[in-house]
């Protein structure tokens, strides 16, 4: 399974405290786990900045993080950015692999 970071921006209707956002979380999470079951949650943390919240979820595929997204800008009309990731111990395995591969004259 791939790894995906999802940021979600609300819209400035959906910003003012009411119950409308935790019913539309609930239907978001509803519809995601219809149409896409394979999707497995991470993480969920509210944020300061730019964006409201910041979601890591795995996912088989972009194509399937991408309908997580859609349904998200659908449901709940926010706007939403999502980042593909990866674990830092794959990330180290990675730049390994690649620094035994490289011809040592390439390497600054």
């Amino acid at each position: 399974m791939a790894l995906f970071i999802l940021l979600t921006r609300l819209v400035s209707e959906e910003v003012k405290p009411s119950f409308s956002i935790g019913k539309k979380e609930k239907l978001v999470v509803e519809k995601v786990r219809a149409i896409c079951p394979e999707v497995k949650w991470v993480a969920d943390y509210a944020i300061l900045g730019p964006y409201d919240y910041l979601d890591v979820f795995e996912a088989p595929d972009i194509e399937t993080a991408m309908k997580v997204s859609a349904i998200i800008r659908t449901v709940a009309g926010a706007h939403t950015e999502v980042w593909p990731a990866t674990h830092w111990k794959v990330h180290e395995h990675l730049m390994r692999e690649v620094a035994e591969s490289m011809d040592e004259s390439l390497v600054a």
